[in-house]
């Protein structure tokens, strides 16, 4: 008869837990990376701008374009301050998510532990019981030579 572990069901279970957790927080870590790819993008074009500004500034041009300059600027600027404002929401939920993924991830370890020491315990059990079974074998021989 093999090895069977009474908490294999729960076992299981933990692992998907652990699993699921794993994948929620590498969700919002990507959320993260998005939200700061976008800042560096808006970062560039207000850059950009900026630049268009200062060579439009070298000659004389209308005062609708200076304020077409700012406008957007601004809204540039509205957009990352939104953008930063999810990051600290995000990065908030990310403190909370690695709670809950330690803890699946604390659980799992333990029925783990409980797992390999069953285990240990039936083996050396076999292993014992394999070498009574030889001793007697041995035993047997000797007292019919």
């Amino acid at each position: 008869m093999g090895f069977r572990f009474s908490l294999a069901s729960v076992l299981l279970v933990r692992a998907n837990a652990k699993k699921r957790e794993e994948l929620a927080l590498q969700t919002i870590q990507l959320e993260i990376a998005r939200f700061s790819r976008q800042i560096k993008d808006l970062d560039a074009d207000a850059a950009s701008i900026n630049n268009a500004q200062e060579l439009a500034l070298r000659h004389p041009i209308p005062a609708a374009h200076l304020h077409s300059f700012r406008h957007r600027l601004e809204s540039i600027l509205e957009a990352r301050k939104a953008l930063l404002q999810r990051i600290q929401t995000m990065e908030v939920e990310r403190g909370r998510q690695m709670k809950v993924y330690q803890e699946a991830y604390r659980d799992h370890e333990t029925i783990i532990g409980m797992f390999n020491d069953h285990r240990d315990a039936y083996e050396q059990e076999r292993d014992r019981s394999e070498q009574k079974t030889l001793d007697d074998i041995f035993a047997a021989r000797i007292q019919r030579s």
